[in-house]
Order: structure tokens, then sequence, then C-alpha cells
């Protein structure tokens, strides 16, 4: 047997008792004797790099240093999911689906939800080729050096997998080895980890590879996204992933009731203190991948599945202090600081009281002893009050009456759920806000400039709202305080670039009041440039799909205001884009106006999204169910019969994919 042939062995060989001891627990030789291999192969790699497997075992170990993690756009979005914390919110989502989808049989895949880091990673041939973090759903960070070394992690898959696919999962860290890595911290005389979740996501953007294989990491794998896969349901697709020897949970159920949901939910509500790993709830997911498809997502999360949180930890402790913070839109947000108190593994110091109406119907106080918990175990939130040990001295609390920030006094209008700042213009965390939200990552992606250096420019004079950023030289930025020329020049370039930012994120940058990511692409789809919205009226405004009266209201109440014309022209002439590029205005046409398309079943021509973005991009709205007001149902294979029988009774003409494609 020659070097090469030999390499070629040993990394097949290690790859199978990798896959044995890391993805079965089921280890086939000693950890000694795989070492041993592990260690001749890499001497053999080391004597002849040209023969060295791009996913070699010895990958594995890591020692690459990453100085930057490139930010890269998902080829498919990764959502969030809506939660829900009953039996009657998991009916009412069922109802939603039938409703939906109409009558016809729904099971459900009940998985659990492993709390640790998202991840995307990306296959191609059967390789790892890109490991992507979350992110914020739209883009992340590649990790992929990273998450080599997570030995549970398939560098090369076995069996029938497809040419080209994503698969998600969470980046766990097990009990056990959280356990372990604490207690060498401690005898090192390094302060503890505060919980497993958080240094399982740390560890991903740690710049050294082989700090990351040190740590035991594993990643449990839970969807797989993609075209042409050739699964059907969702339980087929764990099995599939299995088979290709991924991570996958054989915790998971296929239910044909909410009532067998609910037993899986109580089940495991009771034993996940049983499991190696953190959880905190169950996702429930509709197995039928054509339904899924049938019932699409929201903006932010899918139709098809829901997260049902296990009821979350509680703890007591003193509020010391109601403090108020002012947001962007200059909001009131009562804050309670607590004595410091360790729940779901962080330590809590900080807790939202929401509103006036929240103090007031749990009848809150300074020094009270309060029961906090995380809310969707994510934002600690007061449950109650222990009044048992009220201070005798105790006085009901007296909402603040003007501004913390500019004394200015607070307005509240019928319906509002918080007071307000008026002082739009004048207050600091208003102006300051404004310009954070500007520069965030959804918005214009300002690289180099964050939330602390929009304040220490607003506190030297240097900016008072979003148009000054462009005004900013490397001269001006470098005297402040833990900023160097490199970072002074990088954050000048990174305001520079953001002119290149397409029309629909600008739109949403400029913070107007109910605009958000969605609201904001149909606005600049609508009028195509920002002239033709400044003169928008709120008649013209509520046409638009899905602009209400309120969004309108805010949106011509914000250009009426001189002071953000000025700042909108001050941004046009430093060159940000307030029109939609030609080459999406060459893509869209008023072809299908006032039209509403829905569209059912599996496509030849072209896919399901692209028909979708096909119907829109005429200027038509797609319809997720069948109503009066449907034009056309656009029928592929496999078409839900419910929709079909809906559209004949209501006489909604059925089209082919063809006849549509002939429509554009």
């Amino acid at each position: 047997m020659n070097s090469k042939e030999k390499i070629e062995a040993l990394s097949k060989e290690l790859r199978e008792h990798n896959y044995s001891y890391y993805v079965l627990d089921a280890p086939t030789i000693s950890d000694y004797d795989f070492d041993m291999k592990l260690k001749e192969l890499q001497a053999l790699e080391e004597q002849f790099p040209e023969y060295q497997e791009a996913d070699s075992p010895t990958l594995r170990v890591g020692g690459e240093i990453t100085k930057n993690f490139n930010t890269i756009v998902h080829d498919y979005r990764m959502y969030s999911l809506d939660n829900s914390y009953s039996k009657e919110d998991i009916e009412d989502w069922e109802k939603r689906i039938q409703k939906n989808l109409g009558d016809v049989d729904v099971s459900y895949t009940c998985e659990l939800k492993y709390d640790g880091a998202s991840i995307s990673l990306t296959y191609e041939k059967g390789s790892l080729i890109r490991a992507v973090t979350r992110g914020d759903g739209i883009q992340g960070d590649d990790v992929t050096t990273n998450i080599k070394t997570i030995r549970s992690v398939p560098l090369k898959l076995k069996g029938d997998y497809p040419e080209k696919f994503d698969i998600r999962g969470e980046i766990v860290l097990p009990f056990d080895g959280f356990k372990k890595m604490n207690e060498e911290r401690v005898s090192a005389g390094e302060e503890p980890y505060m919980n497993p979740r958080n240094t399982a996501s740390g560890s991903l953007k740690l710049q050294d590879s082989s700090l990351v294989a040190q740590r035991p990491l594993e990643c449990l794998l839970y969807s797989i996204v993609g075209s042409n896969l050739g699964i059907e349901t969702q339980y087929q697709m764990l099995d599939k992933a299995r088979e290709w020897g991924f991570k996958v949970p054989t915790v998971a159920k296929l239910c044909k009731t909410t009532d067998e949901v609910m037993d899986f939910v109580n089940h495991w509500d009771i034993h996940r203190h049983d499991l190696p790993y953190e959880t905190d709830g169950v996702v429930v997911k509709v197995n039928n991948l054509l339904h899924q498809d049938e019932l699409g997502y929201t903006s932010k999360a899918p139709r098809w599945a829901m997260a049902y949180k296990f009821k979350a930890e509680q703890v007591s402790t003193v509020l010391n202090e109601i403090t108020y913070q002012v947001g962007r839109t200059g909001a009131i947000t009562p804050v309670a600081n607590l004595e410091p108190v360790l729940l779901a593994g962080t330590t809590v110091k900080r807790a939202s009281l929401h509103n006036a109406d929240q103090i007031e119907k749990l009848d809150i106080r300074e020094g009270d002893t309060v029961f906090v918990e995380k809310g969707g175990e994510i934002i600690p939130k007061i449950i109650k009050v222990d009044v048992s040990k009220r201070p005798s001295n105790s006085s009901p609390t007296s909402y603040v009456s003007s501004c913390p920030e500019c004394n200015t006094p607070l307005e509240r209008t019928e319906g509002d759920a918080k007071h307000y700042c008026p002082n739009e213009y004048g207050c600091p965390p208003q102006i300051t806000g404004r310009i954070q939200h500007y520069i965030s990552r959804k918005a214009m992606d300002i690289e180099g400039l964050g939330g602390e250096t929009v304040e220490l420019l607003f506190k030297e004079g240097l900016i008072k709202d979003y148009a000054d950023l462009y005004t900013l030289t490397k001269e001006q930025v470098m005297p402040l305080e833990r900023m160097a020329e490199k970072s002074a020049e990088n954050l000048v370039n990174g305001v520079k670039a953001s002119t290149q930012i397409p029309f629909e994120r600008v739109m949403f940058a400029l913070g107007i009041r109910f605009v958000g990511e969605t609201v904001a692409k149909k606005l600049a789809k609508a009028y195509k440039n920002i002239d033709a919205l400044m003169i928008a009226s709120v008649e013209d405004l509520i046409q638009v799909d899905e602009i209400g009266q309120r969004i309108a209201e805010s949106v011509v109440a914000f250009f009426k205001n001189e002071k953000n014309v000025e700042a909108v022209t001050r941004l046009k002439n430093f060159g940000v884009q307030f029109e939609i590029s030609a080459e999406k205005l060459e893509n869209q046409t008023e072809k299908l106006k006032g039209l509403t398309f829905v569209v059912s079943g599996v496509f030849e021509t072209v896919s399901r999204d692209e028909l979708k973005k096909m119907i829109e991009d005429n200027g038509a709205k797609v319809g997720s169910s069948i109503s009066s007001k449907t034009s056309y149902l656009v029928a592929g294979d496999k078409t839900g019969p419910s929709k079909r029988t809906k559209a004949e009774k209501l006489n909604v003409p059925i089209i082919s994919e063809q006849e549509f494609l002939d429509m554009v």
C-alpha cells in the first residue's frame, strides 16, 4: 500500500470510528487506539501534504486562527418560532392550520427544543463546505473552521444524500462536559462559566479553533432545507439525516392529535431533567412537507411550527429601585432593579415592568420581595409580589410624570400601552436611539460602528442625527476613547459603504414608527422612490397591501416634520439609495395589479417561492387561503383537495402553472 492509499484508508477508518463514538455513542475501539491512529495519519499528512483530504479527520483538532468572521447571507432564511404555553394555544394553532389547509388529515412531529446556538451547515456532494451562525436569520457569521472541530458534525456523508442542501441544528454543551470544564477552570483559579448555552454560543466565535476543539461541544440536527430533496415528511427527514451520518436526537414522536402532542409535552416537562442537554420546550411541526409549503411563513416565523415552552423557573428576590428607560420612539419603560439572583443559569439584576398598568395591577413597590421568571426563558419578568414580606413603611409607586432624561412632561394617548416623551428631537436617548437603529444590522449594517460609539459621537457633539454620520472624517473620530487609526478608518469607510444599501432597508432604517422590515419593503415596492412616498396621503397609503390607518398616519406625520425632510434630503445628497434599483424595476410590472392569487401544489418549471415572487413582482397579492376575494388559484401537482373544492364552490378560476406563466 503506497502513502496515498494508506492516508485514504486511515481517513476512512477514523471517520467510521468517529461516527460510532460521537454520533451512535457506541465506540468500536479504545480512545488510546484512536489517538494513535490519528497521530499516524497526521504524520503521513505532514510528510505527504498533497494527499491530505479536504475532510480529513485531522482537521478535528483545529489550529486555524480566524481574526474576522465573514458575514454570509443564508440561501434559505432561518426563521424564529412562535411560542405557546398551554393546550389552548396549541388548539388555536391547529384551528388556523385547518382553516388554511381545509379538510385534510394533519399529523405532527414533536421534537425536544434544545437550548444551544443555532447553526446552518451547507453540504455539497456529501462534503461540509460551510457553517454559518443564525445571526439575524437573514445572514450570519462563517464559523466553518470552528465547526469542523466538533466531532458529531460529519465532514463527509454516507448513503443517498442530495447533491446540495442546508441542514439546521443546535450546537450544545452537554451537562457532563460543562461540569468538567468548570471544574478545570476553578482548579486553575479561574471564574466558572455561567451556563452551557452561553458557553456553547461563545465557543463558536473563538478565534483559535484549537480551543474550540478542546470543548466537548455537540451538534444536534433537526431540519433540512433545499430543492429536490426527495423527502416528503419531517419525520422521514429526521430518519434520512441519521442515515447520512448526522447526530439527530431519537426523542421525537409522530402525533395525530393535539391530545397526543400534549402527552409528549407533559412527559418531557417532567423527564427533561434526565436528559444530558439543556431543553426549554417542545417544537411541534406539521409533518407533511407539502402542507408546510402550503402554510408558508409570516414575516417572522413558519405557520407550520410552534414551540411549546416549558414552565419557566421562578425565584424570589428584593426589588431595590424602579427606574425608567427612554426608547428611540420616546416610549417609557419602567425597570425593576433587583437584588442579584441566579435564575435559569444566569445572574438577573433587572427586569422589565412593561408600563404603568402593570405596576398598578401587581401593586409593585420599591422594597417588595418579588417572584421573577424568564419570559420564554429569555427576558426576566416579575410575576407577583410576596405581600407578606412587604415593609411596614411601604407606599404605592407613583409613576414618573416627566421624562427622566430631558424633564419634558410625559404624554399618553388613549389606546397607547406606554407613556411617551414628546421631545423627539431634544431628548438624548431618542436621538441616539434613532441613530443606533439606523446603523443596525437589519437596517444600514454599518461596519465599524456600534451603539456605544454612537453615544460617544453624540456626546462629543460630532453628530445630532443619522445624516451627520456621512460628514465624519478619520481625523474627527480618532481622538475618541478606544479609537485607533485603523478603527477610525473602518468606521468612515463603513459609513461610506452604506450608500449601497437598497432602498427597502433604507426605509426601515429611517425609524418611522410602526414601519418594520416587512412594511418598509411594501412601501418601497409600492412607491418605487422616496419622493413619491413623501407626498402620499393617508388615503393613498392605506391602498397598499398590509398598510392600515395607524401606519399610514405615522408615515404622513414623519414626512410632515421639517427635521425629517431635512435629514432625508441630506442623505440623498450623500448618495444614500432612495429608489428601487433599475435591475429590480426591470423585473417589476403592474400587469397583475389588483389581483390576488393563491398558490397550491408542486410545480415543474419554477419553484413555489419563485412563482410567488413573480406574482408580487407583477403587482398582485399572494393569498394564503381561498376566499371570495381570490382572483385565481394556481394549481400544481398534489394541490390541496380542499383548496380546489373551495375554489370551485366560490367560482374562483383554477389555472395551471403554464397558464400563469403565459399571463406574465
